[in-house]
């Protein structure tokens, strides 16, 4: 197949490139263009316009992979207008030329940050009435919303005609890690390398994440095989608390772990006066640190007709962990 890959140079990206390239024909577009082993060759968001003369120079694509976008940041949330001119604007005009061109399978990533800021019940399910916080999860769910405007008719149902010609995907993963990714996994890496103890050890939290292998297996297979179009979560089998986190961490350093089980209710009674004198620990961030966000990957493993995902959450975790 001929590919395109939009953020073809990011670390999810990096990594499809590498599990595709011995299959399929890739092809990058991106805001920059260095020659990458197993890219053919990487355009400019401007070589998709169709006033543009690279346009009628394009290689006839089967499949369009929608990566481009601006990350989670939940350190500046004001620059919010940028999110949704870049995880929203480049979907509709990526989606655009999808819908113009003979590639007959889309494969957006959004994430599960569209659907939902915490997760209400024991699991986070694509049957859930979107809820999102913030300029990146609004924006995300805001680009799902022009997709889904694009295949439906006037009556509000899907086309059939599309339905059949041409498949779509909205991928909504939760944490992505692997080698190579810097994010949360490796600040807390950080703390605990430094020997720090992590007090929350009293709150036994549940979270979802997501391998990069067990994504790009996931991805090979709904380019590969019979999926219907839709709205996909994606995670891990299992989900981690951040005690077992840091017991992986230390297993990996050969370090024993240092998790200080101090009083639940002690340290809520701490964050809620670091509300009110403005204090690094406060309520939301407690809430953040020890709240349980598990996701459901049974709609995706059914559609690709598989009972278990190939990498296991801890080993998964390990291999990320390894590389740091």
């Amino acid at each position: 197949m001929n590919i395109l890959i939009t953020g073809v140079h990011g670390f999810v990206g990096s990594n499809l490139v590498i599990a595709l390239k011995g299959h399929h024909s890739l092809y990058g577009l991106d805001i920059v263009a260095p020659e990458k082993e197993g890219v053919v060759k990487t355009f400019a968001w401007k070589d998709i316009e169709t006033t543009s003369f690279p346009m009628q120079q394009l290689p006839k694509f089967d499949a369009i992979i929608h990566l481009a976008g601006k990350a989670h940041d939940t350190k500046n949330q004001s620059a919010s207008q940028v999110y949704f001119d870049i995880n929203t604007g480049l979907t509709q005009k990526i989606f655009d030329f999808f819908l113009g061109s003979s590639a007959k399978r889309f494969i957006f990533f959004s994430s599960v940050k569209a659907a939902a800021d915490s997760v209400v019940g024991d699991m986070l399910t694509e049957d859930v009435i979107p809820a999102p916080v913030g300029p990146y999860g609004e924006s995300k769910i805001a680009a799902e919303e022009y997709i889904l405007s694009k295949l439906r008719s006037e009556h509000g149902e899907l086309k059939v005609a599309m339905q059949r010609d041409k498949q779509v995907y909205i991928l909504r993963p939760c944490m992505i890690h692997g080698p190579g990714n810097k994010g949360n996994l490796n600040l807390l890496y950080n703390v605990v390398k430094k020997g720090i103890p992590w007090p929350l050890g009293d709150f036994e939290n549940k979270r979802s994440f997501t391998s990069i292998d067990n994504l790009c297996y996931v991805v090979e297979g709904l380019l590969t095989k019979d999926v219907a179009s839709g709205i996909y979560h994606m995670g891990d089998d299992e989900a981690l608390s951040t005690n077992e986190l840091i017991a992986l961490m230390c297993e990996a350093m050969g370090k024993e772990p240092h998790i200080w089980k101090m009083n639940r209710k002690m340290m809520e009674g701490c964050a809620g006066l670091g509300t009110l004198l403005h204090l690094p620990l406060n309520t939301e961030r407690l809430r953040k640190l020890t709240e349980n966000y598990v996701v459901s990957n049974e709609k995706i493993k059914s559609a690709l007709g598989i009972d278990r995902m190939p990498v296991r959450a801890a080993d998964g975790i390990m291999k990320t962990i390894r590389s740091f």
